[in-house]
């Protein structure tokens, strides 16, 4: 395979309706806002989606959950499975770097610091970048908490009955529309030989980002990838830099004229194909929606 060809960069339309998209632990699991009052979800929770989605797609991942491991993996932790790798950190970190990332996506793509005893840390830098979502309307007054009595007591009293239940809150945002984007960079992919079949990979992940992704706190149908932005350029430098392009989307999504209260994405302006083309000229640009995020087109791959 050879090394990613052309410099790419992306946006992402998330619609949140009845879920909690990313709940802050320091706020006892409220989804997380800004300063603004608007929603935010966070980079590490979208590449934690992007790496389950891949796992899905069989991809080696080296960052999993406990909860969600790929099938046939007995590790329990980061530590164990990097011992997986055969070269000896101490001395070979290069070659050690170089086999982490021929063995798993997620570090040639992201990025990983190995972190070992003795004073031995490896650093390895991807070339993709993705930043957090935010949502373009202020959710502050579409957040519904409730109160919920929780059965997790393990405990028995001492006349032998289970100890009682205790209380607890859940939250969701009623509505939101949140927007993030990311960039791939060929210079950073040579070093980690992260290549256009893999840049391919992670837009699949990305086009499908919520399936499989069912909670309590995310009933399956709350999230959607609702539109996909993804723009290649002509060469590996660029012909435009991440922030006009990301620029190019960002000033056409907003509020449409008159609504002060967004219930749906029809209250909402976003640029179209040929919006995005006449302002970013030779700028090769997809637009990925309704049938193009469906994920059947990706089982088995």
């Amino acid at each position: 395979m050879t090394t990613l060809s052309k410099k790419i960069d992306f946006a992402v339309i998330v619609t949140v309706t009845g879920a909690n998209p990313n709940g802050d632990p320091l706020t006892n699991n409220r989804p997380r806002t800004v300063f603004d009052g608007r929603g935010e979800i966070s980079d590490v929770a979208i590449k934690r989606k992007i790496r389950n989605r891949l796992m899905h797609m069989k991809k080696s991942i080296f960052v999993q959950s406990d909860d969600n491991r790929a099938e046939g993996d007995d590790k329990r932790s980061l530590e164990a499975r990097a011992k997986l790798l055969k070269t000896d950190p101490k001395k070979d970190d290069e070659g050690y770097a170089k086999e982490a990332c021929k063995t798993w996506l997620d570090v040639r793509a992201f990025g990983q610091v190995f972190a070992f005893q003795k004073g031995v840390s490896i650093g390895v830098r991807g070339p993709v970048s993705v930043h957090s979502a935010f949502s373009i309307a202020k959710i502050e007054n579409k957040i519904t908490s409730t109160q919920i009595t929780k059965s997790v007591s393990g405990k028995t009293t001492k006349d032998g009955k289970r100890g009682s239940d205790t209380m607890g809150m859940k939250h969701r945002v009623d509505h939101g529309f949140y927007v993030f984007y990311g960039s791939m960079n060929p210079q950073l992919a040579d070093r980690t030989k992260f290549s256009d079949e893999d840049a391919l990979a992670i837009q699949k992940a990305i086009r499908s980002l919520f399936v499989n992704d069912e909670s309590s706190a995310r009933p399956g149908g709350s999230m959607e990838v609702f539109r996909v932005y993804w723009f290649t350029h002509s060469n590996p430098n660029g012909k435009y830099s991440p922030a006009t392009v990301h620029k190019a989307v960002r000033n056409k999504i907003d509020l449409k004229a008159g609504v002060t209260d967004p219930k749906g994405i029809e209250d909402y302006d976003y640029p179209s194909k040929e919006d995005l083309e006449k302002e970013l000229p030779n700028l090769d640009c997809k637009v990925f929606e309704g049938a193009d995020l469906n994920c059947e087109v990706f089982d088995g791959e």
